[in-house]
């Protein structure tokens, strides 16, 4: 993450996850640990995974000591097996000892999301894309969806901003689908896609002859997406959306669809298990 806008985000999240932990100060480092210790410690995964957020892990680390070293073993969005040493490290044993939890807080979270979207690009073996969707966990967007693209996935839109979207309670505040995407055409500004959510064959057909660019198909079952893709023949990109999983996929992808959105990559993602282990014989 080297967007300058992106990494004064990071920061902002770093700076209030470490003011919730360190409140208090580090009275059990404090008590336990010499001053002046220095550590030398390994971040491991304890489970197979798609790497990611070692280098917000880094920024953690350095913004409690500027001389902590860290060295991560293997690059972003590599997957790893079980066992794999991820980083290395080197500092102050007490600074150490106070960005652990912060620091692997969300790395495991990121890597919970990579690891997850990995799952669902393999799946589907090239033949659609997949993307997030806006349900991310509030103040941390930025992240989550990075970890997406580290999962080789796609973001959808970054904010309300980056595109038009007609859902349902749009369709209802505008009269209908054909109104809707007619709005939508005569106002939006002409380098914005028009997306429409439809939930059944005649919203489809509504959205295609009000000329959408994009139709959502919304949780439909598997048989009518194939009876939805034979009717848009060509005349749309097509995205299809809930209830989705990493079995269910490929059949979808199979059927045609170009994008498969998948809320679960960012608000229901398991953190990944990791941690970080002092090296006995190497701290001091």
């Amino acid at each position: 993450m080297n967007d300058s806008v992106q990494l004064t985000l990071v920061d902002e999240v770093i700076e209030r996850a470490l003011a919730e932990d360190l409140g208090g100060g580090d009275p059990t480092s404090e008590a336990t640990t010499p001053a002046d210790a220095v550590a030398s410690a390994w971040m491991l995964a304890k489970a197979p995974l798609a790497v990611c957020g070692l280098s917000v892990a880094q920024r953690v680390f350095v913004r409690l000591s500027k001389d902590i070293r860290f060295v991560a073993a293997v690059a972003e969005g590599t997957c790893v097996p079980k066992g794999t040493r991820l980083a290395r490290i080197e500092g102050n044993a007490r600074a150490i000892l106070a960005a652990e939890r912060t620091a692997l807080n969300l790395v495991q979270r990121m890597t919970g999301t990579a690891t997850l979207t990995r799952a669902f690009v393999d799946a589907v073996d090239g033949k659609c894309r997949i993307v997030d969707t806006r349900k991310t966990t509030p103040g941390l967007r930025a992240l989550q969806r990075y970890a997406v693209r580290c999962g080789g996935g796609r973001n959808h839109r970054d904010d309300l901003g980056g595109g038009v979207l007609i859902k349902e309670n749009h369709i209802r505040a505008a009269g209908g689908v054909a109104a809707a995407v007619t709005a939508a055409r005569a106002q939006a500004p002409h380098a914005l896609r028009i997306e429409c959510e439809v939930t059944d064959l005649d919203e489809l057909e509504q959205a295609l002859t009000a000329k959408a660019d994009i139709v959502m198909l919304d949780n439909m079952d598997d048989a009518m997406v194939e009876r939805a893709v034979a009717q848009i023949a060509g005349r749309a990109i097509i995205e299809v959306s809930g209830n989705m999983t990493v079995a269910r996929a490929p059949i979808l992808a199979a059927l045609g669809v170009d994008v498969i959105s998948v809320g679960a990559l960012t608000h229901s993602a398991p953190a990944a298990d990791i941690s970080l282990l002092f090296d006995t014989e190497a701290s001091g």
